[in-house]
């Protein structure tokens, strides 16, 4: 990496771990440590809630994604729309009318003190895990840039985070991820805007599009019906709403954005804000991502993403038939160049017959590509069993690293330091704060001083900062790091609404019925989970959260309807 662009990286992340930093210097007490002092506007929370979803893991996965399967991952996101306008008309007149620093709190008053801490039990695992990976995906990055060892990358970026989140707190958070947020936007354009001027001379936007479109990339909908099938219309309106109403209703790492929220209008706004351009913004990652397959069908690309691998190939006694391999590739990606120079003259020209011809000749060389690769992986599995060989997210690295321009991509990996930043900040901060305020103040150590917690939240932001680092060693299990968040989530987010939606429309369930339930739904979902890794069921993991919410809310009401259970407090 040129000096230029090590001035521009560190240069844009120490401006706004400053930036924070300073902003927060005041902040000497439990509240405002944990809920900011509740002055955020709606631009500030909408933005926030955008960067702590927009994880590294968004910029490093989804336009891997999309160079290998299209726009298809678009449809999960189709349900964030519809559950912020049910999180905003239900859920958030609650939370600001019972004044809770955590939206576990709510479910004490609602039920009981096991409930609460339950839930809240599940999300500091879900949530705890997750963190981890956030901080794994950009590592990934340097370590591969700079020759660092992956450990001691690792170690680096979570020192930082850890550091503004400690000093700050949830302010810090918010106030830094507003910039993130800039930040991010503006790099990945300007990374869109390179890859078009990277195509070859005479062909621009629109032919990588028509290109793109007649290789079945930008396919959005799939209205197929495929339990298995983990994006598709289906599976996103019904299982991506019910993950998107627990993360956004019930996931502290954002209940904790818009708690902080000047008024409950500011913080409506602020959701539907998220709402309405989440979508948006996860179309222009993918659309880079299609760019980059576009440009790698006239710029020959690695024959294997991850240059790590290949670099232990080359030095072990594989290295002749990588060799061989290698030139296989290159002959086959040139015929594959010419062909992509056919199809886009005969889309000019309209002429179905060429276009068709043109097309077979591009797919029969994708083919072709796609079983050399896999030989490599294959090769790649013979030298090192160990060695992970999914290679999606190293495709957009490689374009960074190798293909834009001096500077650019200092600005690029800021945007993915950013992120990483921004969604490991909220999450060591909301577990802090759901770890103090639900188990540490309210089970354990009760009725200290205002500056006792104020001392156990940040020490607690150290120590699930630490447990991120040591899961973050062990993220290389995942195939796909995007996936592998969202399984997560999936485990957890299912059951967990369930409790809110007991707690929100069946006002005569109570707390040892719920109870019982969210044990016997998280042990569905579990075992569900298990089944399917296992081959004995096809279900993709989106569906977890629907099984998990319902299977909660019919034992709960059962168990209710049985007599099982003390008599309510309702609220």
């Amino acid at each position: 990496m040129s000096p230029l662009d090590w001035i521009v990286m560190t240069g844009t992340l120490a401006a706004i771990v400053g930036y924070g930093i300073y902003q927060t210097r005041q902040v000497d007490n439990i509240k405002s440590y944990l809920l900011g002092d509740r002055d955020l506007k709606w631009w500030t929370i909408g933005l926030s809630v955008m960067a702590t979803q927009a994880s590294a893991i968004t910029f490093l996965s989804t336009p891997g994604q999309a160079y290998n399967d299209g726009l298809g991952f678009a449809q999960f996101y189709f349900g964030l729309p519809i559950a912020m306008v049910i999180l905003c008309v239900f859920v958030l007149p609650i939370y600001y009318r019972l004044q809770v620093y955590t939206a576990y709190e709510y479910l004490e008053g609602r039920f009981d003190l096991r409930v609460r801490t339950l839930t809240a039990i599940l999300f500091l695992i879900q949530r705890g895990l997750a963190a981890g990976i956030t901080i794994y995906a950009p590592a990934i990055i340097l370590s591969t840039i700079l020759g660092w060892s992956l450990s001691l990358t690792i170690l680096i970026i979570g020192v930082v985070v850890i550091f503004y989140t400690v000093i700050g707190g949830t302010k810090a958070v918010s106030v830094t991820q507003k910039q993130q947020m800039i930040v991010i936007l503006l790099g990945m354009f300007a990374a869109g805007v390179v890859v078009v001027l990277k195509l070859p001379e005479g062909v621009g936007f629109s032919d990588a599009i028509g290109v793109a479109g007649h290789l079945g990339k930008l396919q959005v909908v799939d209205l197929e019906f495929d339990l298995n099938d983990r994006y598709n219309i289906w599976s996103a309106l019904l299982g991506g709403t019910f993950l998107f109403l627990s993360y956004f209703g019930t996931d502290q790492s954002q209940v904790q954005r818009y708690l902080s929220g000047k008024s409950l209008s500011e913080s409506r706004l602020g959701l539907l804000f998220n709402g309405i351009f989440k979508v948006p913004m996860q179309f222009l990652v993918l659309v880079v991502g299609i760019l980059v397959f576009v440009f790698f069908l006239f710029e020959p690309p690695p024959v294997h993403f991850n240059s790590a691998n290949l670099e232990k190939l080359r030095n072990s006694e594989y290295a002749g038939e990588l060799a061989q391999l290698e030139t296989d590739y290159a002959e086959i990606s040139g015929r594959n160049e010419l062909a992509t120079a056919r199809m886009v003259e005969a889309l000019r020209t309209n002429d179905e017959a060429s276009i068709a011809g043109s097309r077979g000749e591009v797919e029969a060389t994708l083919t072709e590509r796609k079983e050399v690769a896999t030989a490599v992986d294959t090769l790649i599995g013979r030298f090192d069993p160990d060695l992970i060989t999914e290679d999606r997210d190293y495709v957009f690295i490689t374009f960074i690293t190798s293909y834009l321009p001096v500077g650019l991509v200092g600005l690029l990996l800021a945007v993915i330091f950013s992120a990483a930043m921004s969604s490991t900040s909220s999450e060591l901060n909301a577990l802090a704060t759901t770890s103090v305020i639900d188990i540490y103040k309210r089970s354990l150590v009760p009725n200290r001083t205002d500056e006792h917690y104020f001392t156990a939240s940040k020490a607690l932001t150290v120590g699930w900062g630490i447990l991120a680092l040591c899961f973050a060693a062990v993220a290389n299990l995942f195939d796909n790091l995007i996936q592998a968040v969202n399984i997560i989530g999936s485990l957890f987010y299912g059951v967990i609404l369930g409790v809110f939606v007991v707690a929100f429309f069946f006002k005569r369930v109570g707390g040892q019925a719920v109870f019982r339930a969210a044990i016997v739904g998280e042990a569905f979902v579990v075992a569900t989970f298990v089944c399917s890794w296992l081959d004995v069921i096809d279900l993709a993991y989106l569906w977890l959260n629907l099984i998990g919410c319902v299977i909660t809310v019919v034992v709960a009401v059962t168990l209710q309807g049985r007599g099982s259970d003390e008599e309510v407090l309702l609220i």
